[in-house]
């Protein structure tokens, strides 16, 4: 007694392939690239607001040892597309994050130094705004309190 194997042929495999080929060819450009973009300025902006309360939480937790505290910088040339987190006291990368995509702009400076009370250290930047295909955030930082607020444009 045989038994029947039910299978494709390699010409029939080849045909579905011709065909998914097609339909990708028709469906791709039609797609809204747009839509992504403008969520990469969202994506973005969440990011930062969790790097500035980070930057934060390790200048209050390191306190005890670290009377400089945590700063959060913008690199590369303006507008920014990364930024890095760093113990001042010992100059060390604590995190870094890079965009693609994104404009980054801080109209008054460019760091951020958290103490060890939590609160910004006098010169630190207090705004930060992220933009990208017409979608734009500013980012707030309270000096006295170090409290982050993110609003939309």
């Amino acid at each position: 007694m045989t038994t029947k194997r039910a299978a494709f042929s390699f010409v029939e495999l080849f045909i579905v392939v011709i065909f998914l080929g097609i339909f990708a060819i028709i469906a791709v450009p039609r797609l809204n690239f747009g839509v992504i973009s403008k969520q990469k300025a969202d994506t973005v902006a969440r990011k930062i607001v969790t790097d500035l309360r980070l930057t934060r939480a390790l200048a209050i937790s390191d306190a005890a040892g670290n009377s400089n505290g945590y700063e959060m910088k913008m690199v590369g040339s303006v507008p920014y597309n990364a930024y890095e987190i760093e113990n001042v006291d010992t100059h060390e990368t604590v995190n870094s994050y890079s965009t693609e995509g994104v404009t980054i702009s801080c109209p008054k400076g460019h760091k951020f130094r958290f103490g060890p009370l939590g609160g910004l250290t006098s010169g630190s930047a207090t705004e930060i705004t992220i933009s990208s295909e017409g979608r734009s955030f500013t980012i707030t930082v309270s000096p006295a309190t170090g409290m982050v607020k993110c609003v939309q444009n």
